[in-house]
């Protein structure tokens, strides 16, 4: 009996661990991990999923507390020595806080890139948006966008956020 009961516990318990992965499970359809996370979601984390501070206001460990979704570097936001690798530093930082949180949602981290990665030292700067949309070459601003993209994504930064 206590033989049976115990593969019975070892059973339940992998079900459980099975299940509980559901939502990190890339096998499942986008739906069904969908429905899982939010089904496991508390209303305090839901809320911090849809908030966005900028990086000045809010620090690595703000993201485990409050369970933010994504931080955003503005114009001069970011680390004081502004190369490659202590932007990936920055960034990876707040990845870690978020990675921290009891579901372990990865955070999306944005940057404004206006004038691409012009927040990073070696990068290139390019003309506002409205300039190169007057120059009639989407080609050019096709190449424009994945130069930003590269460069930024060297810097360990995945959104371009660019409202323009």
């Amino acid at each position: 009996m206590k033989r049976c009961f115990s593969v019975a516990v070892i059973f339940l318990l992998g079900a459980t661990i099975v299940f509980a992965q559901i939502y990190k499970d890339p096998s499942y359809s986008v739906e069904e991990r969908v429905e899982d996370l939010l089904s496991r979601m508390t209303l305090n984390e839901k809320i911090g999923q849809m908030t966005q501070p900028n990086s000045s206001d809010c620090t690595p460990g703000d993201v485990t507390t409050y369970y933010l979704g994504s931080v955003l570097s503005g114009g001069s936001d970011g680390p004081s020595n502004s190369i490659p690798s202590s932007w990936a530093d920055f960034h990876d930082n707040y990845q870690s806080g978020a990675m921290a949180t009891r579901l372990g949602i990865p955070i999306l981290y944005g940057i404004d890139s206006v004038h691409g990665m012009s927040h990073s030292r070696g990068t290139t700067i390019f003309p506002h948006n409205i300039g190169l949309g007057a120059a009639g070459d989407p080609d050019l601003v096709r190449e424009v966008g994945r130069i930003t993209a590269k460069e930024q994504r060297g810097c360990g930064i995945e959104w371009a956020f660019g409202p323009c």
